[in-house]
């Protein structure tokens, strides 16, 4: 099986900064996309950013100009770089590999979600 762990979290004030960090362990071959998701209470889980193998981005809206993810795929990890935070940005994250492939499962693609890390900001 291959799980993702998520550090990094906590409470910052506003125009502070945090760096996240998703680790995913298993019996993993490759990793096409991975990803940050964020979910505020009472909203939608949401998109914050998405990074594939090749090294391609995409970002919310919303966090464009601020937030940064990159990735080792040797390590397997991925990061989330936030600064100029606003109390908007607070949230569970949730880091997700799409299209992950693992040795003795088979041709087929996986998803998989870690159990998410908590950042607060501060007004």
């Amino acid at each position: 099986q291959v799980q993702l762990v998520e550090s990094g979290g906590g409470l910052v004030q506003a125009g502070g900064s945090l760096r996240l960090s998703c680790a995913a362990s298993g019996n993993i071959v490759s990793i096409g996309f991975m990803g940050w998701h964020r979910q505020a209470p009472g909203k939608q889980r949401e998109l914050v950013a998405r990074i594939s193998s090749g090294g391609s981005t995409n970002y919310a809206d919303s966090v464009k100009g601020r937030f940064t993810i990159s990735r080792d795929n040797a390590k397997n990890t991925v990061y989330l770089q936030m600064n100029s935070l606003k109390p908007e940005d607070t949230a569970v994250y949730y880091c997700n590999s799409e299209r992950t492939i693992v040795q003795g499962m088979g041709p087929r693609f996986y998803d998989y979600w870690g159990q998410g890390t908590q950042v607060t900001v501060s007004s």
